[in-house]
């Protein structure tokens, strides 16, 4: 499945990670559940889960302390889902029409990785898929002020490459980085969710 990109002069692409370049977001699920029922918290429906795609951890847990009056520690939580994770880490895939992009644009133009995730998650995954070093910068979790869907991360990453925003393309698969690249008058690809997807042979 090839993507359709919108008609434009880009000089930058720009690409979430999980759930847009790596296909990890049902690790994630699998390391989000477990972290979470260890705290007390066991309705973590998957819809959920993807509804809140693209927002910071701490936003997350915040939210959940709030819905179920519980108090799961920021730091240690976060500690424990990455820990899970990366005990997945090694299922890992690519999404394909993404790194399909990837590779027929890499040395032509500029790439980026804008992510809601810490740098340590997002360099672990690349690193998982053996691309790390096909992008020229990670703005991660902790490098901006506003996350997602704020412009911030987005236009951070634009500031870093030297392309105008007008000039980068995002892909994207959760809804606030959508309205995040928007946001910062970026033109965007939305890249399918697992279950929008076709199953893998």
């Amino acid at each position: 499945m090839t993507l359709t990109l919108p008609p434009g002069d880009f000089k930058a692409y720009l690409f979430d990670c999980d759930g847009t370049i790596a296909d990890s977001m049902p690790l994630h699920y699998i390391a989000w559940k477990q972290a979470l029922s260890e705290y007390g918290c066991n309705d973590f429906t998957e819809q959920l889960f993807y509804a809140l795609g693209g927002m910071p951890v701490d936003a997350v847990v915040r939210q959940l302390n709030e819905r179920d009056g519980l108090s799961i520690p920021m730091d240690a939580f976060a500690h424990r889902k990455e820990s899970l994770y990366y005990d997945l880490i090694h299922q890992l895939q690519p999404v394909p029409e993404v790194l399909e992009q990837i590779h027929l644009q890499h040395g032509n133009i500029p790439f980026a990785v804008v992510s809601g995730s810490t740098r340590e998650s997002v360099v672990a995954s690349l690193s998982a898929l053996g691309i790390l070093h096909l992008f020229d910068t990670l703005v991660c979790a902790g490098d901006y002020r506003h996350s997602k869907p704020a412009p911030d991360p987005f236009l951070l990453a634009a500031t870093r490459l030297g392309v105008s925003p007008e000039h980068c393309l995002v892909f994207e698969d959760a809804d606030i980085g959508i309205q995040s690249a928007k946001a910062a008058g970026m033109a965007c690809v939305r890249i399918a969710q697992p279950h929008e997807r076709p199953a893998r042979a």
